[in-house]
């Protein structure tokens, strides 16, 4: 018997591989019109047709019972055995496995348990866990690998009026994350500008109006707070959400109720307000929680209790050299307020000179009042915003630079800072992170820090176009609410690495913090040295020259046998080295000039130039530049061939105005 067979032979790699499809037009079956069907067909009428497609269902409530339920633990030393087996009886364990093994079931399961334990097993022994594979690659290969930070806007709360005004103060709500309060400033009112403001709900107050929105509902707010003059800064208790206080651009200062919309409800007449713009707020400890402290840019700071307006219950003035009987005169502006719940006593002033002024609170006068104050931005200060983990360090915001201050160094910050070319306007740590905080500038640019990662470069960045005015974390530290100089407040979601800190975290930025301690402290203590050490120089000096005139007192007076000729100086030569006494004196000056100059080689000095002079040379230099170009260019003359020619042609019109006048009276 003959068989047919067929062999096909494909090599093994070409197995398993998978399906490659193809997108193309390929007629599979064509089917014709049969007339003999047409014949066939029978005109249905009438006809019956159902439309609602839907099934028909009924609502029915019924009221069950509650399902109690209840947890129970099981201590699994030898095996699960039931409740009912004592594992410690070798006859009743014995009696339990014979029953188990006689279920059909038995032997499937065991199969499913021995396929299951021995993948694991294979896994297990697949790799040695116990070995160190990577050893051999360099040490700083894997530092470059990392995930980039993420951010993502849920949200953007556009103002109310069009044009929009300029945003101000963001502030979250204390008891609520979902609130978050946005305070604008009509600037156009201030300015004089004739802008026709337009709204397309008129039930929400003024142009000078406020609000307070819910983060997922941008459209309309939940609160508005309205006033007739316009505000420049606005705050809400943080343990008593219900007050809230603002100050105008007029030195004012007023109050509302946070759950009722409307007028504020107290206002400070004009003989108490600031003699300028209220430009910072805050809340301090009080038992009632209704003490606030206002600042200005006249230089004083004005201690207010809500119940009595009508005059503030303290006030003083910010002078670097503080006395008893204060001059406004001398006064720096202050520019922003800070006050930690945890430190009762002290606040933070920053002023418009770049000077930082601790103040306490429990002082009967100003000098008890004002401990100190140092120098240390530029410009103005932004901001003072404390660390929440590590509440003795905050952050300066001013002129170009974010310096991280301690207040246990009382003479200068410490060395950690970070600087950048554009000035930058804001900044705050942040509440999920104890090593991350955040910087706005005038380009509109955030920038996110994080000085466990670097502290040379931001670990990321968002640019919005237009000038950054606050910047606030939510209080669990999940979102940032970022404000526009142009009306628009933007929620950004963090990415997960921005939002939760750990304990190792804590510990390294601790570790970090007391180490720039010690060492501002270290050279706090080597300037004292080198004060002490000149001090005593000066002591040793002055009292060497006293015992050098005391010696010359003593000693006879030398009177020279030659007398001076006054036309020859030859005479005057010899009576000079004559005199031993003067002879001595001058070798000792040439010494201490040749020490100094030896002393002056010696040093190193490094000048380094400011952004200021820096740009005065590209200024100059650029100018050179342009005034060769013009010597070059044919027919053309240089600046100070154009300014003779100016004055030249001025003295002639000059010259021909006289001649006039002088036609004119013959």
């Amino acid at each position: 018997m003959f068989q047919n067979q067929v062999v096909l032979t494909r090599e093994r790699r070409r197995f398993g591989r998978q399906c490659v499809f193809e997108d193309r037009n390929e007629l599979m079956v064509s089917v014709h019109p049969s007339s003999r069907l047409r014949l066939k067909y029978i005109m249905g009428n009438p006809q019956t047709r159902g439309m609602q497609l839907s099934s028909v269902m009924a609502l029915s409530e019924v009221e069950t019972e509650n399902a109690t339920y209840d947890e129970h633990g099981m201590f699994h030393y030898e095996g699960g055995w039931p409740k009912e087996v004592n594992m410690n009886d070798e006859e009743q364990t014995l009696r339990h496995r014979k029953k188990v093994e006689r279920d059909d079931a038995w032997g499937d399961e065991v199969k499913e348990l021995i396929r299951t334990t021995m993948n694991t097993a294979r896994q297990n022994n697949a790799i040695n866990i116990y070995d160190h594979f990577f050893d051999d690659l360099p040490h700083d290969m894997g530092r470059t690998i990392c995930m980039p930070f993420k951010s993502r806007t849920i949200n953007i709360i556009h103002d109310m009026w069009q044009p929009q005004r300029h945003m101000a103060v963001i502030n979250w709500m204390p008891n609520e994350n979902r609130q978050i309060m946005t305070q604008y400033s009509n600037l156009y009112t201030l300015r004089g500008e004739n802008r026709r403001m337009v709204t397309n709900d008129d039930s929400n107050g003024s142009t000078n109006a406020f609000y307070v929105w819910d983060v997922k509902n941008p459209i309309k707010p939940l609160y508005y707070y309205d006033s007739p003059e316009v505000i420049s800064c606005a705050k809400i208790c943080p343990k008593e959400e219900n007050n809230m206080a603002a100050g105008t651009y007029t030195g004012k200062v007023c109050i509302w109720e946070t759950f009722e919309s409307g007028m504020c409800i107290s206002t400070c007449p004009m003989e108490a307000a600031h003699r300028e713009q209220t430009s910072s707020l805050t809340w301090v400890y009080s038992k009632s929680n209704t003490e606030f402290y206002s600042a200005s840019l006249d230089g004083s700071i004005k201690f207010w209790d809500i119940r009595d307006l009508k005059m503030p219950a303290n006030e003083i003035v910010l002078e670097p050299y503080t006395r008893n009987r204060q001059n406004r005169q001398n006064a720096h502006g202050c520019t922003v307020l800070e006050f930690e719940y945890t430190i009762p006593v002290r606040f933070i002033a920053g002023t418009d000179m770049g000077s930082v002024f601790v103040g306490n609170r429990k002082g009967l006068n100003p000098v008890e009042m004002l401990v100190g104050s140092f120098m240390i931005c530029a410009g103005p200060i932004r901001t003072i915003h404390r660390n929440p983990f590590f509440v003795k360090n905050f952050v300066i915001v001013g002129d170009w630079r974010a310096r991280i201050w301690c207040e246990e160094v009382k003479n200068r910050p410490s060395t950690m800072y970070v600087k950048k070319r554009s000035q930058l306007m804001c900044g705050a740590w942040s509440s999920g992170r104890a090593s991350l905080f955040v910087t706005g500038d005038i380009d509109g640019v955030v920038d996110f820090w994080d000085f466990l990662l670097s502290q040379r470069k931001p670990i990321y960045s968002i640019n919005f176009r237009s000038t950054i005015t606050a910047v606030v974390f939510q209080p669990g530290g999940q979102h940032l609410a970022i404000s526009l100089a142009n009306g628009d407040t933007h929620i950004m979601n963090l990415d997960e690495a921005m939002k939760k800190t750990t304990s190792k975290e804590k510990a390294l930025m601790a570790a970090m913090f007391e180490r720039e301690i010690t060492r501002s402290k270290l050279l706090e203590a080597r300037v004292d040295e080198i004060k002490l050490r000149r001090r005593t120089l000066i002591m040793e000096e002055e009292e060497r020259q006293s015992k050098a005139a005391a010696i010359v007192e003593e000693a006879p007076p030398v009177v020279p046998d030659l007398e001076l000729d006054p036309d020859n100086p030859d005479q005057f030569i010899k009576m000079i080295e004559s005199d031993e006494q003067f002879r001595v004196a001058l070798a000792t000056f040439h010494e201490t000039l040749e020490a100094v100059d030896r002393k002056r080689a010696a040093e190193k000095k490094v000048m380094e130039r400011t952004d200021f002079e820096q740009l005065y040379l590209d200024n100059l230099a650029e100018q050179a530049k342009l005034e060769e170009a013009r010597k070059k260019r044919p027919g053309s003359i240089t600046s100070k061939e154009a300014r003779e020619m100016r004055a030249a042609k001025a003295k002639a019109k000059a010259a021909a105005a006289k001649a006039a006048a002088a036609k004119g009276k013959k």
